[in-house]
C-alpha cells in the first residue's frame, strides 16, 4: 500500500452514526453517533472530531470508503453523498463496500463467531429487515465470504436454516421471537470495522470501487402518485440536503463541531 494514507470511512446505514479514520495498519480514531433520523446532523461533527482526534486536516485523508447498505433510504443517500462531496474537496479516492459485510467483518473479527456460518439482520423499518448470510471464511481479505445477496424480508418469513444462524444487527433485539439466536453486542455497523475490511480488501487487491447504493425500496416518504415498491440496487443517489459545508480542504479538524 503507497504511502501516505489515511482512509476516512463512514456509514449511515444503521442507528449508528459511524467515522473512523485508519492508517492502513491500524484505526487511529473513531467517533459513534447513535440517532435513527439524524444522519445530515450528526455525520460532518463526527468527522471533525475524528479527524481532530488524529491531529489530522481533511486535505491529509487521501481515501474515502463508505458503507452502501442496505439501509434507510435518507440515511444512505446522506452518507454516499457526502463521502462522494469530501473525496471530490479533496482529490481523494472513493471506495465502497457493502454495510452487511462490515457487520459480519466484525463479528468475526471480535471473536462473536469463530466458524461455521451467521447471519446478519439489520432494522429497515416497516417490520422488516435487511439481511444477508455469511460463511467464516479466514482465508478472505475480512475473514467473510456472503452466501447471499443482501435483500429486505420480514422476520418471520426468513427460512429456518437462516434465523437458526447466530445472527449480528438490530434485528434479533427487534424480533426476538423471530430472530432468536441474536448477538446482543453487536447491533450496529462501526466504521471501525469497514474501515478495517476496504484496508484487507485493497491488500489483497480485491476491487472496493463499488458506489452504487443498496436501496432494495423506495423511501419511506414519497410523491403522491409515486410506488412505495422495490427499487434496484443501482438507482442514482440523488442530492441530499444539507450536506455541512465544513467538509472542505481550507477547514482544519479543529473547526467547531
Amino acid at each position: 500500500m503507497s504511502t501516505p494514507f489515511l482512509l476516512l470511512a463512514l456509514d449511515t446505514t444503521t442507528t449508528a452514526i459511524t467515522v473512523a479514520l485508519h492508517d492502513g495498519r491500524t484505526v487511529l480514531a473513531e467517533a459513534t453517533v447513535l440517532d435513527a433520523r439524524g444522519h445530515a446532523e450528526h455525520l460532518a461533527p463526527a468527522v471533525l472530531r475524528v479527524l481532530a482526534e488524529a491531529s489530522a486536516t481533511p486535505t491529509d485523508v487521501t481515501d474515502v470508503a463508505v458503507g452502501l447498505g442496505p439501509g434507510p433510504f435518507t440515511g444512505l443517500r446522506v452518507g454516499i453523498v457526502t463521502a462522494r462531496t469530501f473525496a471530490l474537496a479533496v482529490g481523494a479516492r472513493v471506495h465502497g463496500v457493502g454495510s452487511l459485510d462490515a457487520l459480519a467483518h466484525a463479528a468475526v473479527e471480535h471473536g462473536y463467531v469463530g466458524d461455521g456460518e451467521l447471519l446478519v439482520a439489520t432494522d429497515a423499518r416497516r417490520k422488516e429487515v435487511y439481511w444477508a448470510r455469511y460463511a467464516v471464511t479466514p482465508a478472505e481479505p475480512g475473514g467473510v465470504t456472503a452466501r447471499t445477496e443482501p435483500a429486505v424480508t420480514r422476520p418471520a418469513d426468513l427460512a429456518a436454516a437462516d434465523v437458526a444462524l447466530p445472527t449480528v444487527g438490530r434485528g434479533p433485539l427487534l424480533y426476538p421471537a423471530s430472530l432468536p439466536h441474536g448477538v446482543p453486542d453487536l447491533l450496529d455497523v462501526s466504521a471501525a470495522a469497514l474501515a478495517d475490511l476496504v484496508v484487507a480488501r485493497l491488500a489483497a487487491g480485491r476491487p472496493v470501487d463499488d458506489q452504487e447504493p443498496l436501496y432494495l425500496r423506495r423511501p419511506d416518504a414519497v410523491p403522491s402518485g409515486s410506488s412505495g415498491s422495490s427499487v434496484s440496487p443501482g438507482s442514482p443517489v440523488s442530492p441530499v440536503s444539507p450536506v455541512s459545508p465544513v467538509l472542505t480542504p481550507g477547514v482544519g479538524a479543529s473547526g467547531s463541531a
